[in-house]
């Protein structure tokens, strides 16, 4: 079987690997297809590698699986994939969406393979994935109903050949009325996925006296509303939290296209959904792009280093950090949020320490596990970036690098959604949080 190029990329053999495979994964033989593995697949593998998604292979039967199977071994060993870059050795490990391996699902997979991949019963296997289809709204199941808005960038046609372009344009929402947003799904359309890297959209507003201003930003495109990437398709906002769009807003786009050597027209929506007219949620959330400020100010990248960037966000008033998703470019290596509290002492929140660019992970915190943070806490966000032969993305390690939007220029910040408290609020939280703690202590 001949590979294509992408799928050495994603699926080639590292035989190194194996030897550092743990001697449990080699104690039974009876691990099968039908019973063992397809499930792991559905769960954490096909909602990319299924006929017409982004993997360059699909894994839904066992006949498409097998010829795979070694490739696979090694990078589920690895952890390279599925893609979850966050250190499972240090900081906060429950997320909303983590489709990670388990040690022993790992374990079942490096069975099977050195088992010779058995195919097994066919009455063991589990029923299919009833998958969306791809032109769909993904959170319309969610929800009960398509999104109660949806706001269109203009066409842009990405030329056949030539350089990656940023097509900016501002359009307005059309709303008459203040109006707050329980989700958020950004949807390039099928054509267009080919050519788009991602899309940030922001929100343009008059903001108002009580509005907390700190988290309003300051670049001439607004202040971060969600985001299209490969790996994240919007926001779901917790209970009786919500964004606010305002009557006349505007979202500016900011859509990141690259050739594909063909001339390809393409368009993204940003669909909305709204609580009922009428209905205000008890906290309002901010996404930021926490570091953007001090990235463009600091980010210098000599040829052939490792170097490391810090970025300091003072928090004035009780927060709840509702997620963490890093970005950097081809050259980012690793990134670390910590927080730094009143009294000085500091917590590792997470460590993403194998950084890919190709994957935009955004690790969404569990209602119990979302950092809950003092007045006055600092987030440290220290990122790592590699200009050297070593690392195998980088197109040229002899080159001077500076912040810039291009995917061989670099910056590093991290996508956050913020809601900020009341001092009553933390302080119930944080209570509410011990008396769980210790009622599960006592069990």
């Amino acid at each position: 079987m001949v590979m294509t190029q992408t799928a050495r990329k994603m699926f080639g053999v590292s035989f190194s690997l194996i030897l550092a495979i743990t001697p449990s994964a080699f104690a039974q033989t009876d691990v099968t297809f039908t019973k063992d593995v397809a499930q792991i697949l559905q769960r954490s593998c096909q909602g990319c590698h299924r006929t017409g998604q982004m993997a360059p292979m699909s894994l839904v039967t066992y006949d498409e699986v097998r010829p795979w199977a070694r490739g696979i071994r090694t990078k589920v060993a690895e952890r390279s994939m599925p893609p979850w870059h966050i250190d499972k050795t240090i900081g906060i490990q429950n997320f909303q969406n983590d489709l990670s391996l388990s040690t022993s699902e790992i374990d079942t997979i490096v069975q099977w393979v050195n088992a010779g991949a058995p195919h097994g019963n066919p009455a063991d296997m589990p029923p299919p994935v009833d998958w969306p289809d791809d032109d769909v709204w993904r959170l319309e199941e969610r929800y009960g109903r398509p999104p109660d808005l949806i706001v269109s960038s203009p066409p842009w046609t990405q030329s056949a050949e030539g350089q990656d372009q940023w097509w900016q344009p501002v359009v307005d929402t059309g709303l008459t009325e203040d109006r707050w947003v329980t989700g958020i799904e950004i949807q390039p359309s099928l054509e267009s996925r080919r050519v788009t890297h991602h899309s940030n959209v922001y929100l343009q507003q008059e903001e108002e006296p009580g509005d907390h201003t700190p988290a309003i930003d300051v670049t001439p495109r607004g202040s971060y509303l969600s985001e299209f990437a490969i790996g994240k398709i919007g926001d779901v906002f917790r209970e009786n939290t919500g964004k606010l769009i305002k009557a006349g807003a505007q979202f500016t786009f900011d859509n990141h296209y690259h050739s594909v050597g063909e001339n390809v027209t393409a368009t993204t929506d940003v669909g909305i959904w709204f609580y009922p007219k009428g209905f205000v949620p008890k906290y309002r959330v901010y996404g930021q792009a926490m570091g953007a400020q001090q990235s463009q100010a600091t980010m210098d990248i000599p040829p052939g280093k490792v170097t490391v960037h810090h970025a300091y966000i003072p928090l004035d008033a009780p927060a709840r950090l509702e997620n963490y998703q890093p970005h950097m470019h081809i050259r980012g290596k690793a990134m670390s949020m910590e927080a730094i509290y009143p009294d000085g002492r500091v917590e590792m929140l997470n460590h993403v320490a194998d950084f890919d660019f190709n994957w935009h992970v955004n690790y969404v915190y569990t209602d119990d596990s979302a950092p809950v943070l003092p007045r006055g806490t600092v987030i440290h966000l220290t990122a790592w970036h590699d200009n050297t032969a070593a690392n195998r993305a980088n197109p040229d390690y002899r080159q001077w690098i500076g912040w810039g939007q291009r995917s061989f220029d670099d910056m590093y910040h991290a996508h956050v959604n913020v809601t900020y408290l009341t001092d009553e609020d933390y302080e119930q939280i944080i209570a509410e949080r011990l008396a769980k703690q210790r009622a599960d202590d006592q069990q």
